[in-house]
């Protein structure tokens, strides 16, 4: 008679994906928006593994939850397995589908500077096809299969665009304005993605001037500089991203006071690529052209 004795209960990989993402993002709710499901869903995961261990995860309060000794020990040993899970995943879709590349890049950086890039890429290179997602905030390369990022940074990656402020207006506004002081009577368009840019520029560029900017809000940056064009105000434009405005003449700085910002337009990745891989090559080719006016 044979014997087949209870094998122990596998614990789901989406539930421990969950626990992993909790603990090292220190919440549920972190956790929820990086594996784009609800607390809910990362609570009723961690306690299905609690409820298979009889033991707890987390310390749950008012003020939110905080890792066992049993949860401290684990989590190393889990951030490792789910960064090895992800490179493996990254390979197998770079295999998969090698002409591919794809990208990820601040909505603004994405429209403004890399979008305007792409024709003369594609004619350079047409086997190669370029997929773009926009975020605001950089993902973490070890659980998304990205091959290149673009964001605004400090540190990271290497820089492929300087960036500073500058306000800019349309042509017909700049006729009004003589003098620096003369936007305090102006509407000042403001990005909430950056508020304080204005603060940034008049505390370099006109220190003691006691200029308070007024004037509308834009939770994106294209419609900043769409209304801006259309004339409704002068805006504190990032030069890396208006820079073909500029050029084209749509837009016109009328103060030549440029103020160099710490962070500069940054493109990383999760492993260097091949200077003849798909990846290396769009990596190589925006790094050329990085202080171009397309």
């Amino acid at each position: 008679m044979t014997v087949a004795p209870p094998r122990p209960k596998s614990l789901p990989l989406t539930a421990l994906r969950a626990f992993e993402a909790a603990a090292r993002l220190g919440g549920f709710a972190a956790a929820a928006e990086e594996l784009h499901v609800s607390p809910g869903a990362i609570s009723a995961h961690i306690k299905t593994i609690e409820s298979e261990l009889g033991a707890a995860l987390f310390e749950r309060s008012a003020r939110g939850v905080r890792l066992t000794s049993l949860g401290q020990r684990a989590l190393p040993y889990f951030a490792e397995a789910f960064d090895g899970l992800g490179e493996a995943v990254q390979r197998l879709r770079t295999d998969a589908a090698p002409g591919v590349v794809h990208i990820a890049a601040l909505p603004a950086i994405a429209q403004f500077w890399l979008s305007p890039r792409l024709p003369a890429l594609r004619a350079a290179a047409p086997e190669i096809q370029i997929s773009i997602t926009a975020l605001e905030h950089p993902p973490n390369l070890k659980r998304v299969p990205y091959d290149l990022c673009l964001f605004h940074s400090e540190t990271g990656g290497e820089t492929v665009a300087q960036d500073a402020l500058l306000p800019v207006c349309a042509p017909a506004l700049a006729d009004r304005m003589r003098h620096p002081g003369d936007m305090a009577e102006m509407p000042c368009l403001t990005d909430t993605g950056w508020p304080d840019d204005w603060r940034t520029w008049i505390s370099a560029a006109l220190p003691g001037a006691g200029f308070t900017p007024r004037g509308p809000l834009f939770s994106l940056y294209s419609l900043a500089v769409e209304e801006t064009i259309n004339g409704a105000g002068i805006l504190m434009g990032h030069t890396a991203l208006v820079s073909s405005h500029l050029a084209s003449g749509k837009l016109i700085a009328p103060f030549d006071l440029p103020v160099p910002l710490g962070s500069s337009l940054r493109m990383w990745s999760l492993r260097p690529a091949s200077a003849k891989s798909p990846a290396g090559r769009v990596a190589g080719w925006l790094r050329s052209t990085g202080t171009d006016h397309p």
